[in-house]
């Protein structure tokens, strides 16, 4: 099976896709992907040649500087890179092309087209923004860009139902939709080590769906410390408490590391699709202590702790730092659920996908009424 598929790198659909891609060149797949967003980091490049080293003419990997669908310069994002991915797919010979942009599920070309909903601006604005979204060249590019991609993709993967239904609620989906939860391999960690009395969360800081601001209102017992980038373009993340501390961006090894040394991670997030840092996390050994939502109730079950606001963040940390043996317990409940989501079971599910749209070919009735 030759894939063709694309990534960005900016946020966790690079992790998504070193995953997966790794997976299926395991799996005996030779695999053709290109980066879109920004140029990539140095770590970056180093786990594309290390793929490259150790599967030769089986991977081949090129970075392209074209905005995604949803920055503020969309009117590029299809027209720039549809070239591209065309010699692309052409050059590798590809079976079956995978975008996590909505907007390449137009791409002209004679292989089934599968769009990854990672996130949509629109279903972000439901939960971040009540009030909706201003009128803008910007929001009407951007929903034509999806419109269009999901209009001709032959299927969708989500990696949850919830993620799946919210983008149903503002688009047409193709008839071939599926859930297939996202994945992660780590070495495995004693989970008799100790680690520290803190809790730590990850991501794009900037993004308001991070809900990090509530921090600023929490009585904790523990430093409550934040990984990630606090700036990008106009918006900036400020935080003004005594519990909380920055650390700034950090490359994939420094996040475990903190990871490792922590006893918590905490999900704030008001809009959390199904990103992988709190999976990352309970794979080294924190507890879970996540923001009341669908998705996340989707996600971690019985495993995780819920909170719904400052008041009850605040007493589930006061809690958890009186009651050692609760905190233990929470450890290896988050723990045994991560591992639930292997990078393996997750290329298996996309494998099955690509056997079974290959066998069909593109839908004659693509949609369901």
């Amino acid at each position: 099976m030759r894939v063709v598929m694309t990534t960005d790198t900016v946020g966790g659909v690079w992790t998504f896709t070193k995953e997966l891609a790794s997976e299926l060149l395991a799996k005996g797949c030779a695999v053709a992907m290109i980066s879109l967003g920004r140029v990539p980091t140095q770590d970056q490049r180093a786990w594309a040649d290390t793929e490259k080293a150790q599967w030769g003419e089986n991977f081949r990997f090129e970075e392209l500087d074209v905005p995604l669908e949803w920055m503020q310069e969309n009117g590029r994002a299809f027209q720039d890179a549809a070239p591209v991915l065309t010699r692309m797919i052409e050059g590798s010979d590809g079976d079956v092309f995978v975008s996590s942009q909505y907007c390449f599920g137009a791409l002209e070309c004679n292989i089934p087209r599968i769009v990854v909903a990672h996130s949509d601006v629109l279903s972000w604005a439901e939960a971040c923004r009540p009030d909706g979204l201003p009128q803008s060249t910007w929001l009407n590019r951007y929903c034509e860009l999806v419109a269009e991609g999901l209009d001709h993709a032959d299927a969708v993967v989500a990696p949850t139902h919830w993620m799946r239904d919210a983008i149903g609620r503002n688009f047409r989906l193709p008839r071939e939709r599926r859930v297939i939860p996202n994945g992660r391999k780590l070495p495995p960690i004693d989970m008799g080590s100790k680690c520290r009395l803190q809790a730590v969360t990850a991501g794009r800081l900037w993004d308001e769906a991070k809900n990090l601001r509530l921090l600023g209102s929490v009585d904790s017992p523990m430093p409550l410390l934040i990984a990630g980038e606090t700036e990008y373009e106009s918006v900036r993340l400020e935080l003004h408490s005594d519990e909380t501390k920055a650390l700034g961006a950090l490359n994939e090894n420094e996040l475990l590391e903190v990871f490792r040394g922590s006893a918590i991670y905490l999900c704030t997030s008001r809009y959390e699709p199904f990103g992988l840092a709190p999976v990352e996390a309970a794979l080294c050994g924190c507890a879970m202590l996540v923001n009341d939502l669908p998705s996340l109730r989707e996600v971690w079950g019985d495993a995780a702790m819920y909170f719904s606001g400052a008041d009850s963040l605040s007493e589930w940390l006061w809690r958890l730092s009186d009651h050692a043996g609760l905190l233990r317990e929470m450890q290896h409940r988050a723990m045994d659920q991560a591992r639930e989501f292997t990078a393996e079971r997750m290329a298996e599910g996309y494998l099955q996908l690509f056997r079974s749209i290959r066998k069909t070919g593109s839908a004659v009735e693509r949609y369901v009424a």
